[in-house]
């Protein structure tokens, strides 16, 4: 496991980002975790998030020189791997989208720097992969193109056509996902960590039932 990764879910685990139980999903699973990012919001969770994030960008080699947050998780996201990636000595711009336009001062869909050629999209987790196929399009919309997208953890878990929503976007879209962490990355971590068998077979049940 890789540094980045394990640290990432120290962080989640401390922070109680993520979770072990019984929890109702949008889909209507009922999955034995809980991965939700929003916990992390003190500055020094924010600092080592944002670092995992970018030790995985730089380590991914892929080509970018600008970041995008879709509203709202994303925004801090982006504008926190900013300084993560400027501490590393790669100082970049990032943009984020609002959910309606402004019709006053600057105005219009985007706010902050002019979007790069090749965009990287920051979030945290993709479920449907609606708010990111609309990022894509404002993005392209806007003359860039997505170079990536850059996310806290893969469920590696298949959607309503079968396919996990990451495997759609690169389908679909041509565009690559980079996960910090993946759902197998959890269950080795959590057997190093020497959780209980019962919620370790919880989840590798869940894995074998709804896992790509």
């Amino acid at each position: 496991m890789q540094p980045h990764t394990r640290q990432l879910l120290d962080l989640a685990l401390e922070f109680e980002a993520l979770k072990f139980g019984e929890f109702t999903l949008k889909s209507g699973r009922i999955s034995p975790y809980f991965f939700n990012l929003g916990t992390i919001s003190s500055g020094s969770g924010m600092t080592r998030l944002s670092g995992c994030y970018a030790d995985r960008l730089t380590a991914s080699g892929i080509a970018f020189d600008s970041l995008f947050g879709p509203a709202y998780k994303g925004i801090p996201l982006a504008a926190g791997i900013a300084c993560a990636l400027a501490d590393r000595g790669r100082d970049v711009g990032f943009t984020y989208n609002r959910k309606e336009a402004k019709d006053h001062g600057e105005g219009g869909m985007l706010v902050g720097a002019p979007l790069g050629e090749r965009v990287v999209i920051a979030d945290d987790v993709i479920t449907a992969g609606t708010a990111v196929r609309q990022a894509i399009a404002q993005i392209r919309d806007h003359g860039a193109e997505v170079a990536a997208l850059l996310i806290a953890l893969d469920r590696q878990e298949r959607g309503r056509d079968q396919r996990s929503p990451i495997q759609a976007l690169a389908e679909d879209e041509g565009i690559p996902t980079i996960a910090v962490a993946t759902l197998d990355d959890i269950i080795d971590h959590a057997e190093d960590s020497g959780f209980d068998d019962t919620t370790l077979a919880a989840v590798r049940a869940y894995r074998g039932e709804y896992g790509i």
